[in-house]
Order: C-alpha cells, then structure tokens, then sequence
C-alpha cells in the first residue's frame, strides 16, 4: 500500500518504531526494547516536544505570528524548534553551549536557526558540559528573550516537555508492545520531561513497572550526595543540578543507575556494530544501563529505552573515535 504525500516534514514527527535488541541479549536472559525516537527530521526525540511546544503556545495566545522564539539547547532542542519555527514562519535563535559538538550547531543553522554559541567556564572541557556552563548559556537566553521581546520555548519548565512523553511517547510504547509486560523502563535524564512523562503513560497501564533514572557516573546529582564536578562525556543531560519535572515527581521514581562514559560509548558502538542502530551518547548510556540491569538484579526482564538522538551528531566527538575505550569499559555483554 503507498503511503499518502504528506503536507510537510511535520506530519513525518511521531509513530517512531520500536525494534528488541535481540543481537546484545542472545546470551542474557530477558529482553531491551528499544524505542527508536531518532528516526526524526531533526534526528532526535526532540523535535516532538518542539512541536508540541510551538502548537500548545499558538493555542494558549503566548506566540503571536512571526513572533521570535528562543531556547538554550544542547542541540537537539534547537534543532526540533529550527525545523518547527521554519516551517510554521517563526524567527528562531539557539543558544549552546560551545561544549557541545558543533555537528548540532551546523544542522541547526542548515534550517535557518540563528545560533549565538556560548563560551565554556575557564575550567571546563570541550565536550563536558556542566551546569555552570548552562547556567551561562542560560543567562544569554534571557537576555536575548529579553532584546528580542521573543517567546522562550524553556524545555527545562513547560509543561509541553512532559506531555510528549506522556501522551505520545509512553502510549506508543504501550501499543507496539501489546501483549508484552514491560517490567522495567530506564532513561537518561537531560530536563527530565521525557523520563517522567513516560513513567506517567507506563504506570497507569503497568502500576508494577520500576523506572529508573540514568545519571552520568561523574554527575550523580540525585544517585549520590557529596561533592562531583560534574564533568563527563555523556552530552544532552547530566548537568549535576535540580531538574523540575524529576523534583515535582520523586514519589514515581523507583531510583536511579549511574553510567560511566566509557560504558555509555562501549554501548553506543555495540549498538552500531550489532544491531545497526547508529545512536548517540544518551542511548548508548540507556542501553549500558539496561545491559547491567539485566545481569544484575532484573535478570529475565523486559527492559524498554529511548534512543533519543542519532550517532550522526556526534562524528566529531570521541564516541566515534578511532581510540578504543578504556579497557574497563569492555564489557561482559561484548560479542
């Protein structure tokens, strides 16, 4: 059957697929299903919250037509309002962190963003942002809000952030795994919207389910108290500081799982070279995650991650480097 033309590249967001990863787990007892949100225009699972932000802002009077809008972004954020805010006749200006790989600033200015790159603190390193480096990055976006008199999207508080997990993401999962018991679901945590929305969708369907939250080894804001500088390789989340959306919903969080760069990149290349799926940091440490759940204490599970970006945005980045990982890093579950 030929599927009818679509209007835009809009109505291609959403309806992601969701594959078993069963080339990693052919020798672990139980199963990772794997929601692929990177088959996307912007290539992550964040051009479904720039949408939803854009529509629920023009339905609630807070975007007048050709209004500027602007957000911080670690990119994949800027890269879903680019590609919304053009298509819908918006102004839109990004602002990141230079932390970040510069993959993520090209795509966003190949979709007509204007990108304002944000310098690191003097004691950061390229490639590990940390929440001080957001914090400046933030106080540009103000001010350009402010200049520019422009709509601030602010994924770390609207609510459209946890809603798409709620009402789209989490009930897709439900409906492509039908008659599958989903026992645990784990998610690395960037706002946290994500993570919390589809825990929401999960739980009213599978009250026994446990979520965890994934957090970088060297961030372990909420796994661990004490002092960390908060610097790792793991982009896109894990800025050591409080997430809102998580604080608001502490009572449906069952804990957390720290992952270690070098497990997060191990992960990603095995993705890569096992099951074809080319991934980014965030899934990787995901699938890292789920690995060790597996051969830990929820052996014989069936796990569900996100794949939230696309590998593509990372060629510069050490993850795909031709340096092996640390040798602690290979793990048990290699082939």
């Amino acid at each position: 059957m030929i599927r009818p033309m679509d209007t835009s590249m809009l109505t291609t967001i959403g309806n992601t697929p969701l594959v078993k990863l069963e080339r990693l787990t052919h020798d672990l007892d139980g199963e990772i299903f794997a929601k692929l949100e990177y088959v996307s225009p912007g290539l992550s699972k964040k051009d479904r919250v720039a949408l939803q932000m854009i529509e629920d802002a023009e339905r609630k009077g807070l975007l007048r037509r050709g209004q500027t809008v602007v957000e911080l972004t670690s990119g994949n954020m800027g890269t879903g309002l680019a590609i919304v805010c053009r298509l819908l006749g918006y102004p839109f200006i990004a602002v990141m962190s230079k932390g970040n790989s510069i993959e993520r600033a090209q795509m966003m200015k190949a979709f007509g963003a204007d990108v304002v790159l944000v310098d690191q603190m003097p004691d950061s390193v390229p490639g590990q942002v940390t929440g001080q480096d957001l914090a400046l990055v933030e106080t540009e976006a103000r001010r350009l809000t402010t200049q520019h008199q422009a709509f601030r999207a602010d994924q770390f508080f609207n609510p459209s952030t946890m809603d798409v997990g709620e009402k789209k993401i989490g009930v897709e999962i439900l409906e492509q795994l039908g008659d599958i018991q989903a026992d645990v679901f784990v998610d690395f945590m960037g706002t946290a919207g994500s993570f919390i929305g589809v825990t929401k969708a999960l739980k009213k369907k599978c009250p026994q389910i446990i979520c965890l939250g994934i957090e970088p080894e060297k961030a372990p804001f909420y796994s661990l108290k004490g002092h960390f500088d908060g610097k790792h390789r793991i982009q896109g989340g894990g800025y050591n500081q409080q997430l809102p959306f998580l604080d608001q919903h502490m009572d449906m969080i069952d804990g957390f799982v720290t992952v270690s760069d070098e497990e997060a990149t191990q992960a990603a290349r095995l993705l890569a070279s096992t099951e074809c799926i080319f991934a980014g940091f965030s899934s990787g440490a995901n699938t890292a995650a789920a690995l060790k759940l597996l051969k830990s204490r929820y052996n014989g599970k069936n796990i569900v991650v996100l794949m939230p970006d696309s590998g593509t945005k990372y060629l510069s980045t050490s993850l795909w480097s031709r340096e092996p990982c640390a040798p602690e890093a290979t793990a048990p579950w290699a082939p």
